[in-house]
């Protein structure tokens, strides 16, 4: 089983959208797919019509109150979704070893998966920082300048969480998401990404994301972009970008 976390502290760069499309875009692979919203805003949960009052949630797994077995929900893609109680994950989670609760939960499902896509938070908190001590990989999504350049603070906690406990941690890559190639300003974020990326030794995704309606009518419809309309722009950019993550995860 791979755990991958879709992260960036800033908000709006698409990273609920990128672990939704990638989930089922592996499951329409043939894949084994969990997908776990670690956002108290819950967007993903919402997204995929996930039910949540009188359910589990990661909010009742962190807190051991649940497994994981008893957590998922099978829709389009299974999920275990979130709620407002992860609002006080960083206070209320902090007895020693709180940086491994996620990854203990989700061991006892490993024979079950082969992927399983962690949907972070816009912050670097405990709820991030569970999800990197449990993760192999990390995939960046990343748009506009404010998205790009926060990619520095995210590599300097995945450089803490390799030293302290996780020494497998890796980044797999970032990923430009809306994105307009057309326009001077979105080449400029390119080439600022690609600098950043450079410098941290980490590969640039040569596939990026355009935008389109498509993701909020696919959010309306409470499913994901394949399952909406496989034939749009996003649809196609997101089939490409994972068959080039899959070829680098297999090299």
């Amino acid at each position: 089983m791979k755990i991958i976390s879709i992260a960036n502290q800033k908000g709006g760069v698409a990273k609920t959208t990128t672990a939704s499309t990638m989930a089922a875009g592996l499951k329409r692979r043939g894949y084994k797919v969990l997908a776990v919203d670690l956002d108290a805003q819950g967007n993903l949960t919402t997204n995929l019509g996930a039910e949540t009052e009188d359910r589990a949630t990661t909010y009742d797994l962190m807190k051991g109150a649940a497994s994981a077995e008893e957590a998922i929900q099978h829709l389009s893609i299974d999920l275990i979704p979130a709620d407002l109680a992860l609002a006080s994950a960083d206070m209320e989670f902090c007895q020693t070893g709180r940086e491994y609760k996620l990854s203990r939960a989700l061991e006892t499902i490993k024979e079950q998966y082969d992927y399983v896509i962690l949907d972070t938070p816009p912050t670097l908190g405990i709820m991030t920082t569970n999800a990197f001590f449990a993760s192999d990989e990390i995939i960046i999504p990343a748009c506009g300048y404010d998205g790009v350049k926060g990619i520095i603070n995210l590599y300097n906690l995945v450089r803490t969480v390799q030293e302290y406990g996780n020494k497998k941690l890796k980044i797999a890559g970032i990923l430009m998401t809306r994105y307009n190639p057309r326009t001077n300003m979105e080449q400029g974020i390119r080439e600022l990404a690609a600098s950043i990326a450079q410098q941290i030794d980490v590969p640039l995704y040569k596939t990026y994301i355009r935008t389109s309606v498509i993701v909020e009518e696919a959010k309306a419809n409470l499913t994901d972009i394949f399952s909406y309309n496989d034939k749009n722009n996003v649809a196609k950019d997101y089939d490409q970008f994972i068959d080039e993550y899959l070829k680098g995860d297999k090299k």
